[in-house]
């Protein structure tokens, strides 16, 4: 199993494993003000996909033209700019109708799971699943479809684009065939979105994908921002919400009595959801680059140096948090990092709780008696995200258990991301 960082002994060190070396950042307190400092910028696509890259190549160019054009890598009124645009869809009352959507496809998931359900010799009924395949992955991708507005009309391939940008973004230090993946995946999702622009020109509609379109129409976007954006939120919109389903259940399982504990007070599930993020963040680090020199508990940061922002070691940092390596769904001592802080917190932070709280809610009623598989979890090697790729649980069911019908479509339309 691969272990994520906790806290340092260093606060504040220099290491090499970062793209030629970098300034590791650990504390809770260090790393929540960088996030909101402007000498920590998030500028840094361009000079990343360079380094990995020996001559210049146009389609390389092509894709850090739309990578940098990312919300997730532009800084200042750009980003305030863009950030307006976008944030119109994730209003509370716009995601809270997502919810009833969201609850069918969870439900539905786990029927198709109880419909493989065996029956042992002792007359039990049985099941056994991969969580990650089977429910961490497709929902999340099923959601943000149906948000953007192309639920109906997602690209196929999605789920391996996403993994192969992941594999990119996610790396320590990225090599050329992951740069080059990368940017075939980049280059999948902009094919896609610029189809379905080119089809919806003259029957504009009132979802995420029309809105941007309309920010284009009226200058507000250009057309690489649009692009990006509709990229952005369809790959992080996914990989971060299937970190934590994932993630979370594991601790949930791993902890038997916390796993009981929200069984009989599933009020908690909102704090257990925030205390999963905090144990097991999705999202382990994330870089910055400085356009000033700042001192540091005693260090000097250069200017154009990298600066690595631990946020799972912050998160588990002893002087923020009491016994911190503890795993407590009813812990109450404010917030987590994430999904970030200041200005570049997750545009989507909320409709991943939701998400993950209708979920987990669906898994309890349904499964009750849910458990780990004798063969274990299996984790993708990438440093900046905690990802599972396979987790193997079984439960037992009651004989008598009324099975929902699960639809086929969303069998169908999942199948069809891959």
């Amino acid at each position: 199993m691969r272990e994520h960082c906790h806290a340092r002994d260093e606060p504040v060190a220099w290491s090499e494993a970062f793209c030629g070396g970098a300034w590791v950042i650990s504390s809770y307190a260090d790393v929540a003000a960088a996030l909101r400092d402007p000498s920590f910028s998030v500028r840094r696509a361009a000079r990343w996909i360079n380094s990995t890259v020996a001559t210049p190549d146009p389609r390389m160019e092509q894709f850090k033209r739309v990578f940098s054009r990312s919300l997730l890598f532009v800084d200042g009124r750009a980003h305030r700019r863009m950030r307006g645009i976008l944030n119109i869809g994730f209003k509370p009352g716009d995601l809270q109708a997502q919810a009833p959507a969201i609850t069918r496809i969870a439900d539905e998931l786990i029927a198709s799971f109880l419909r493989k359900a065996t029956t042992r010799g002792d007359g039990r009924r049985h099941v056994a699943f991969d969580f990650v395949d089977g429910f961490a992955r497709p929902l999340p991708a099923l959601v943000i479809a149906r948000l953007i507005g192309i639920g109906s009309a997602h690209p196929a391939g999605f789920v391996d684009w996403a993994a192969d940008l992941a594999a990119f973004i996610g790396s320590a230090t990225p090599s050329a065939v992951q740069a080059w993946r990368a940017q075939e995946a980049l280059a999948g999702m902009t094919g896609f979105f610029l189809d379905e622009m080119e089809a919806r020109q003259d029957s504009p509609r009132d979802d995420l994908l029309g809105r941007i379109m309309q920010a284009h129409r009226e200058q507000r976007l250009s057309r690489i921002e649009a692009l990006a954006q509709c990229c952005t939120l369809l790959f992080a919109g996914y990989e971060t919400t299937r970190n934590l389903l994932g993630n979370g259940l594991l601790a949930l399982l791993r902890h038997p009595e916390q796993w009981a504990k929200l069984k009989s007070s599933p009020e908690l599930l909102r704090h257990a959801v925030r205390e999963m993020l905090r144990y097991d963040s999705p999202v382990q680090y994330t870089g910055r680059r400085l356009v000033a020199d700042i001192e540091l508990r005693g260090k000097t940061l250069r200017k154009g140096q990298l600066a690595i922002l631990h946020i799972g070691a912050a998160n588990r940092d002893p002087e923020r948090f009491s016994d911190p390596h503890r795993f407590d769904i009813a812990r109450d001592e404010g917030n987590h990092l994430a999904f970030g802080h200041g200005p570049h917190v997750c545009l989507g932070a909320a409709l991943s709780c939701l998400e993950a709280e209708i979920a987990f809610g669906a898994l309890l009623r349904a499964m009750p008696d849910l458990e780990l598989d004798a063969a274990g979890p299996a984790w993708q090697n990438n440093p900046a995200y905690r990802a599972l790729e396979r987790l193997p649980l079984a439960c037992p069911l009651p004989s008598m258990q009324q099975i929902p019908q699960a639809t086929r479509a969303i069998s169908a339309t999942y199948e069809s991301l891959h």
